[in-house]
């Protein structure tokens, strides 16, 4: 990677040490220019006008997406953000009483609740997969889990908190060898680790823009693996998922744009796509690395801060650094490093609430750098928190 032209085609860096890519990525110009480059247009000549001439690029974001998951084009929807494509996803499968859903302890907030309210509609079950000795989930104990009454196993591969990486191929072997229905939520681990959903055996992974894709917020998108896709109905349509094709008869889509409506935001699709092609160009491999280098610099120097704890678990851990200080509370300990320059976030319970329940963890500071930060800037952090 060439860090210097990285950076200078990264304006935050000018102004913040950015550890919250984990919140959201910081955008090169380059994606923020084909935005407002669309804007522009939109401004000039028209709304319709502007997607006209854009299709054939809009078009290829679908494309880039397939390339950037290693599925094809029409297994693609892209849709507002990630918790919108879970959401299409999930509420599209029946559910009868008894039905198992099998899940991960540190499921995320968003995905969970929508397990309990279709739990609570249909008499559907939710169990929680238990973990191992280092906090991942246990794939032996999942297959252990297995039955006739398993109708979903859904987990979150990368969760928010914690620096965990769950074991989704062996997930994917088991769920395939058993033909169970695969929902990934992979928000956290695209743009900053390889993905190929052949690899992992999912049949449905969901993703957003903002985070370590690095672009614009309000992008996210869907795969469905064809198979599954032919025989499910989103629970809601609109003419474009499902033109209208009878006074009594709709058709719906053959491919995952069933999934989308008709109206959406052009320049932030655009933006998207750019933020995948770069990743793609500096190839994901080197991304994983570069962060795996920085995230292990950065947790080895707050464990040897004496006041820090780091809270993270597994023995391979993403580029999600959580941790706590023993007099200072997360909030405020946040506060006074965005006065020095630093970007963090705050990692609540509720995000995570079985995972916190059972560390019984207080709210996390979560630092999570990308591969556009310096050795110098992770070091000067730690020099910050060890003066808190």
């Amino acid at each position: 990677m060439n860090l210097q032209q990285i950076r200078q085609d990264t304006p935050g860096v000018a102004h913040r040490v950015h550890l919250n890519n984990a919140g959201a990525g910081l955008m090169p110009n380059s994606v923020l220019q084909a935005m407002t480059g669309y804007l522009t247009r939109e401004a000039e000549i028209g709304g319709y006008e502007a997607a006209a001439e854009a299709a054939p690029v809009l078009d290829g974001v679908y494309d880039s997406v397939a390339r950037l998951v290693g599925a094809a084009r029409d297994e693609i929807a892209l849709v507002e953000n990630a918790t919108v494509a879970w959401q299409l996803a999930f509420y599209a499968l029946a559910f009868r009483p008894g039905d198992r859903i099998l899940t991960a302890r540190a499921e995320y907030a968003a995905n969970y609740v929508a397990f309990l309210q279709v739990a609570r509609r249909t008499g559907a079950v939710i169990e929680v997969i238990p973990d191992d000795a280092d906090g991942v989930l246990d794939p032996a104990a999942l297959e252990r889990m297995i039955d006739g009454r398993v109708r979903l196993i859904a987990m979150t591969w990368v969760p928010t908190n914690g620096g965990l990486i769950n074991p989704a191929e062996e997930v994917g072997r088991i769920a395939r060898r058993h033909d169970i229905l695969y929902l990934l939520d992979a928000c956290q681990a695209v743009g900053q680790m390889p993905v190929s959903v052949e690899t992992i055996g999912c049949d449905v992974l969901t993703a957003t823009g903002r985070k370590f894709l690095r672009g614009p917020r309000g992008t996210g998108f869907l795969y469905m693996r064809r198979a599954l896709l032919q025989s499910l109905e989103p629970a809601m349509i609109d003419h474009f998922a499902a033109p209208w094709v009878a006074p009594d008869r709709y058709a719906l889509r053959p491919d995952a744009r069933r999934f989308e409506t008709w109206e959406n935001n052009y320049a932030a699709r655009l933006g998207l796509g750019v933020a995948i092609d770069l990743a793609l160009s500096l190839g994901l491999e080197s991304i994983e690395a570069r962060c795996r280098q920085l995230s292990t610099r950065l947790r080895e120097g707050l464990r040897a801060v004496n006041a820090v704890d780091v809270r993270d678990l597994g023995p391979r851990c993403a580029s999600i650094v959580t941790f706590t200080h023993r007099s200072i509370s997360a909030d405020d300990a946040k506060a006074r490093l965005a006065k020095e320059g630093f970007n963090i976030s705050v990692s609540g319970p509720g995000s995570t609430l079985l995972d916190a329940t059972a560390r019984g963890l207080p709210p996390l500071l979560r630092a999570s750098p990308h591969y556009y930060n310096t050795e110098d800037e992770v070091d000067r952090f730690l020099q910050a928190v060890a003066a808190l």
